[in-house]
């Protein structure tokens, strides 16, 4: 629809329960520097200033001020403050990845498993076998990183080893002098 021509909107009003000049202290004290850029545009525009010039002021578009004074008006300064959501939710539970963490820290079993040591690709496994639930490895490896591992992994033991049969293999010489060209 095109608006005939010398019309103009109806402007919005701006709450008045504080003046420009707090809303720039304001602005001036706040560390988030996206806050501070929408306190003052608002304090400019309650000062007088066209709403286009005020939005250009702080490097936003007249509609967005519009948006921002929309919830200014409802929430006051606080409504101002970026609202993240929270993102994806986690693919594991809080009480799968306890499992998982209960399930990493024991080990594996290298006769049950036929691995001595857990890798990304092997806990995706365990993770489809025991919860459903399919992911890759590179999100499995920021989960437990997440969980506070890290991808170092303890040098892994043959399990028929003979500690006796190493210590008889290890040559420790009788005394130095003996078998050093140097003594």
């Amino acid at each position: 629809m095109i608006r005939e021509t010398g019309l103009a909107m109806k402007q919005l009003k701006i709450r008045k329960d504080r003046t420009p000049g707090v809303l720039r202290k304001l602005a001036k004290a706040e560390t988030d520097a996206r806050m501070a850029r929408r306190l003052l545009a608002i304090a400019n525009a309650l000062g007088g200033m066209s709403r286009a010039a005020a939005a250009a002021s702080a490097g936003m578009d007249r509609q967005t001020l519009r948006d921002w004074v929309i919830r200014y008006n409802a929430h006051g300064v606080a409504g101002l403050c970026d609202r993240w959501s929270g993102g994806r939710p986690p693919l594991l539970t809080a009480e799968e990845q306890a499992e998982l963490l209960d399930v990493v820290l024991a080990g594996t079993d290298p006769e049950k498993d036929g691995f001595s040591a857990f890798t990304r690709d092997d806990l995706v496994v365990v993770a489809e076998k025991r919860f459903g639930k399919s992911m890759h490895a590179t999100s499995m490896g920021r989960l437990l990183r997440r969980l506070g591992l890290s991808r170092q992994k303890a040098r892994p033991s043959h399990p028929l080893k003979d500690p006796a049969a190493a210590a008889a293999f290890k040559k420790s010489p009788a005394s130095a002098e003996k078998t050093s060209a140097y003594a």
